[in-house]
């Protein structure tokens, strides 16, 4: 669990300011103010607002990157251990093995509710084809990697390269 330290001093902050708009609202609330539902909109949202930043700070995990992985997009995912990524431009093979480790490391750590206990990671690419406006996916390789897991349980399957 990384704690992002700015971001828990903000939640801080702003919970204190919103503890202090809630001292306001009671006190408006027994002078009768003509704020005092507007005070009550005003701290309840700061308290959750600082509720937020917290919760934010204490969940939020870097991205790793590993040397020589491209960025790619992800174009499907099914929730259940199955994430397609499909680079926009060719990508060079020297990378297929960085970026399918990258993606997978990266993945690992979200909440999936895989069947097998495993996260499967296609890296594809759409190539276009002799007939006009079709094009096929060419699979240039897959990762498995057990939720929760390291870039060393990682297993990579590449095609043969044609």
């Amino acid at each position: 669990m990384v704690v992002d330290p700015l971001l828990l001093k903000f939640g801080v902050w702003i919970g204190a300011m919103g503890l202090l708009l809630v001292a306001l609202t009671v006190a408006g609330f027994r002078a009768r103010w003509g704020i005092r539902f507007r005070l009550v909109g005003m701290s309840s949202f700061t308290v959750l607002l600082a509720v937020a930043c917290m919760a934010f700070a204490v969940s939020y995990e870097q991205r790793q990157t590993i040397p020589g992985a491209v960025r790619v997009p992800i174009v499907f995912d099914n929730g259940r251990g199955l994430i397609i990524a499909a680079p926009q431009e060719p990508l060079p093979v020297a990378a297929i093995a960085p970026t399918l480790q990258q993606l997978a490391v990266n993945q690992s750590r979200r909440p999936q509710s895989a069947a097998d206990g495993h996260i499967t990671v296609r890296l594809r690419q759409v190539e276009p084809t002799e007939e006009a406006g079709v094009s096929r996916p060419r699979l240039l390789g897959e990762a498995r990697l057990p939720l929760g897991g390291r870039l060393e349980d990682i297993r990579l399957l590449l095609p043969a390269v044609t």
